[in-house]
């Protein structure tokens, strides 16, 4: 059985160190690299515009550790720590880290921690799918200490609000909210009905009214298309035009 794709980020201030990960990450099929970065502040940046499972990520930096870092994440994000220095072991385990490589390591030493890792996003993925109905029909979010069934076809779209989901339903004038990341759900959804368009909104795709611009109409309300989503949700648009 092939194992869940990771997307990842290496952070580390020495180029060497990263340049030696980098290598790693590439001789390892379950392991999606998308960005390299010299400085947590780097990383900080990237993931908030394109979040990822995993950091490969250096303690002792320049203006921010990565223990520090480590502590800003959202909770979807997860940690291996790499360094030189063995006396952060035990603030790493108190960070819930899922590993922690001492330097110098080799590829066997890091295979084993990137195990780890795939154990654990097939663990936790596999329970995220255990929500949503094998149809995907629906799901049950949990709201005012309920669950409540959602019927996928009701939803007009998703908005994040840091840690919570807004849910947008037809014919309901308040949303649902729900604790819950967009980045979570949006592995869940099938892509052939929903799409992220903008860092905080998911649209369903069935339930687009009108195309402005960069600006999508969907029950009067106006969602901007970032530069980000743009090319995806175009070739969409082109697949399913009359006109072109």
């Amino acid at each position: 059985m092939s194992k869940v794709k990771i997307t990842c980020v290496i952070v580390d201030d020495e180029p060497m160190a990263l340049n030696l990960v980098e290598s790693y990450v590439e001789k390892t099929p379950f392991l999606d690299l998308k960005q390299k970065c010299s400085s947590a502040i780097e990383a900080m940046d990237f993931i908030k515009e394109t979040p990822v499972d995993l950091l490969f990520l250096d303690i002792q930096m320049p203006d921010l550790t990565g223990i520090e870092f480590s502590k800003m994440l959202p909770k979807e994000t997860r940690v291996i720590f790499t360094t030189a220095f063995d006396q952060y072991a035990l603030e790493g385990i108190k960070v819930e880290a899922l590993d922690y490589l001492l330097k110098p390591f080799d590829y066997a030493e890091f295979l084993v921690a990137a195990n780890k890792a795939s154990k654990w996003f097939e663990l936790v993925k596999g329970n995220q799918k255990s929500v949503v109905s094998e149809e995907k029909e629906f799901l049950f979010v949990k709201s005012e200490y309920k669950q409540l069934r959602i019927k996928l076809a009701d939803v007009l779209y998703f908005e994040g609000l840091k840690d919570y989901i807004k849910i947008w339903l037809k014919g309901n004038p308040k949303p649902i909210l729900t604790l819950m990341s967009l980045k979570s759900l949006e592995n869940e959804l099938a892509e052939d009905q929903f799409m992220r368009v903008h860092r905080s909104f998911i649209v369903s795709l069935k339930n687009i009214v009108e195309i402005e611009r960069s600006q999508i109409i969907i029950n009067n309300q106006r969602i901007t298309v970032s530069e980000q989503y743009k090319p995806k949700f175009l070739e969409f648009v082109n697949n399913n035009s009359f006109n072109r």
